[in-house]
């Protein structure tokens, strides 16, 4: 086992770490960090087959002083609902769990997302631990007390915001991750560097290579500094009433495809980095973002093996439309998250129409 990192998120009594390092699930150490954030005596794994296979003995072990029950939901983005919700909390209650138990989160962001709803929801919040196996989650998903299902008029439109109690990211579980997840999650990675690092984002570019090898050192500084910018935009803005919107660069447009597609056809990533390379290009068009910066963006998110560009038309009423319903709509107006340098953005609905107008044009190709 080595811890090789650890980040606080300071957010005054609910601050929580990250613990970061390598063989975390596999060494012994997890035993010792979840009896310090599992303060009850039950607890329940919320994870699926796939991932539970993998990692889902070294939990229970780690967890052997608690009464531990298991429940697996179906794996993909289409089974993040309202009714899968339900099942996690018939699940509580047929098997008597009491505000002192302790839902572990074990698996990818959509596991996370609504494990940490489910314990934000069941007799009015329970305690509840991350263990993200994804790259996507370990870098954005879990951190930060977003939890969420998603409703068929859109993306995340049903959750809460809730803390876990730690978050525990193992870096040699990337191991096992197929390697169109492990791109998907490099997508929010060039996202941190977009809006909040240009070293970054520069760093990305000189050692992509390392990073598609999976180079231990490369993960592990891509994921802390990853964590640290999240913790350090959640801690001045936890509920996202100001400066948290910037983490959404490219998801208005990410996530008017995944809905427009229908949920489980794009991984999240792979839409974010469609919509990245589209606010990339409105931000240009807007004379914000310097002319070449778009394309830097662009040529990044190829180098992850990301797509950048959509594979089927959408038509441009259709995005208009699904992206009305996303969260940073402010009295029917809608505004995005711009790039005013690499390292540097902003939240607007201050845009030329017409503009917006001819970036969907040239993108969605009716």
């Amino acid at each position: 086992m080595a811890l090789s990192a650890q980040v606080e998120v300071d957010l005054g009594s609910r601050s929580y770490p990250i613990y970061i390092g390598q063989a975390l699930l596999s060494g012994g150490e997890l035993r010792n960090l979840l009896k310090a954030h599992v303060r009850g005596k039950q607890a329940v794994i919320v994870s699926n087959e796939t991932v539970n296979t993998l990692y889902g003995d070294a939990v229970r072990e780690a967890l052997s002083e608690c009464e531990v029950d298991t429940f697996l939901m179906p794996d993909g983005e289409a089974h993040k609902t309202l009714e899968v919700f339900g099942l996690v909390i018939d699940f509580l209650i047929e098997n008597r769990h009491n505000r002192t138990s302790c839902i572990i989160a074990l698996g990818g962001g959509v596991v996370g997302d609504l494990a940490g709803f489910s314990a934000a929801a069941y007799q009015r919040g329970i305690d509840f631990v991350q263990i993200p196996t994804t790259l996507l989650a370990q870098v954005d998903s879990s951190v930060g007390g977003k939890t969420a299902v998603n409703h068929p008029g859109g993306k995340n439109m049903v959750g809460a915001f809730y803390q876990p109690n730690c978050v525990v990211i193992d870096t040699d579980v990337l191991t096992s991750l197929p390697a169109r997840e492990f791109s998907a999650g490099l997508a929010e990675v060039v996202k941190y560097g977009v809006i909040a690092d240009p070293d970054l984002f520069a760093w990305l570019e000189a050692n992509a290579d390392a990073i598609m090898e999976k180079d231990a050192r490369a993960l592990t500084h891509i994921i802390k500094r990853s964590c640290e910018i999240k913790a350090d935009v959640v801690a001045q803005d936890e509920r996202e009433s100001g400066i948290r919107a910037i983490l959404n660069f490219g998801h208005t447009f990410g996530h008017a495809i995944e809905n427009l597609s229908g949920y489980g056809t794009w991984l999240h990533g792979e839409a974010v980095a469609v919509g990245m390379a589209m606010a990339a290009d409105f931000s240009e068009k807007l004379n914000l973002l310097a002319q070449g910066s778009a394309a830097r963006v662009v040529d990044l998110l190829k180098r992850f093996d990301l797509p950048t560009s959509l594979s089927e038309s959408v038509a441009p009423e259709d995005m208009i439309r699904a992206m009305g319903m996303d969260k940073k709509v402010s009295d029917g107006q809608l505004r995005f998250v711009v790039a005013r340098s690499i390292g540097a953005v902003e939240v607007t609905g201050d845009y030329r129409h017409e503009v917006l107008a001819e970036v969907l044009s040239d993108w969605c190709r009716p």
